[in-house]
């Protein structure tokens, strides 16, 4: 029976994936105690520098250099890419004396990076070399050698860079979590370089998008439901705070709350403290809207109280905020 297109298609890329999967495991198996001696030096050298992380490489491996010095400068290590052939035109005015370089070739006899490589050793600047081939010409004039497996690649014809560039990415974002946690980068850090889209949005606080003060529909316990009611339906969050003379929260009522009681013989005249569902989910203002995100979904509510470290009410996080503003 003759197999279509489709399924013709899904073999191969299933195999390309299983050969990209059994390089990660190589390059995990070859992490032995000199390969880690030789990670601990290059995270020193970057940590030691004074200056920026100057990132290299040509053709499939500048693309993935391209994105390790994106990588390293958003999580609190400058960066900066540099092609290796306009290096030589007058981009080599940009490394300065107190910058590290780290230069990326699978076989490390690329041509174009020897004008950076001879820059480099002119001024005794450092190289961290990432490369399948420590003898060659890029590794013996490196300063260290993160060294990746020759593997497979995913190409059946062998030819273009699949495996060796996955390689390459894999040990270099390795280095780049293992320089964040030397540095302590943590996610306030890591907001000031994330401002925008969704990630920017999921790491701001709780504090930048909760109701605060007049907003908030807030009773005492002890008040009747029908002087409740309208304090709920004036301020339309889909709730009612119900609150302690030092403003701490006792409990909240909802509009499901309401709706399960409304057939009740005198609701009106009830109490707010009668009706309201005690010990509601809350979060402090200081954590991160997706740390809210994860509550609201876990539990399938529509909305988190923000309190004080003395459980006083100062705000109130709805589940509409977070869409509006593309956190979820």
């Amino acid at each position: 029976m003759n197999q279509t297109p489709r399924m013709r298609h899904s073999a191969a890329g299933l195999a390309a994936l299983k050969t990209e999967a059994e390089g990660l495991d190589f390059l995990v198996a070859s992490f032995g105690e000199k390969a880690a001696d030789a990670f601990d030096r290059a995270a020193d050298l970057v940590l030691a520098t004074s200056g920026r992380t100057i990132v290299s490489g040509m053709g499939k491996s500048g693309h993935i250099g391209r994105k390790v010095a994106a990588t390293l400068s958003s999580t609190g290590t400058p960066a900066l890419f540099i092609h290796p052939a306009e290096a030589s035109h007058g981009d080599l005015g940009a490394i300065t004396s107190n910058d590290v370089l780290i230069l990326l070739s699978n076989s490390g006899e690329s041509a174009e990076l020897q004008t950076i490589i001879a820059y480099a050793k002119r001024f005794a600047l450092p190289i961290i070399a990432v490369t399948s081939r420590p003898e060659s010409t890029l590794g013996r004039q490196a300063s260290v050698v993160l060294q990746t497996p020759v593997a497979t690649e995913a190409c059946p014809n062998g030819l273009a860079p699949t495996t060796s560039t996955l390689l390459q990415l894999a040990l270099c974002d390795a280095l780049a979590v293992a320089l964040l946690k030397a540095r302590n980068f943590q996610p306030a850090d890591f907001r000031v370089y994330h401002p925008g889209g969704k990630l920017g949005a999921m790491i701001r606080t709780v504090e930048t998008l909760m109701h605060t003060g007049r907003d908030l529909p807030a009773v005492p316990a002890d008040v009747t439901m029908r002087a409740a009611i309208p304090e709920m339906t004036s301020k339309a969050m889909g709730l009612l705070l119900v609150v302690g003379g030092s403003g701490e929260i006792e409990g909240i009522i909802t509009d499901g709350d309401l709706r399960r009681h409304m057939t009740d013989p005198g609701i009106l005249e009830r109490k707010a403290g009668e009706i309201m569902t005690r010990n509601p989910r809350r979060i402090a203002s200081d954590r991160l809207l997706a740390e809210a995100a994860q509550i609201l979904e876990t539990h399938a509510i529509t909305s988190l109280l923000v309190t004080n470290a003395q459980g006083q009410v100062i705000g109130l996080l709805r589940l509409s905020d977070l869409l509006k503003h593309g956190v979820l």
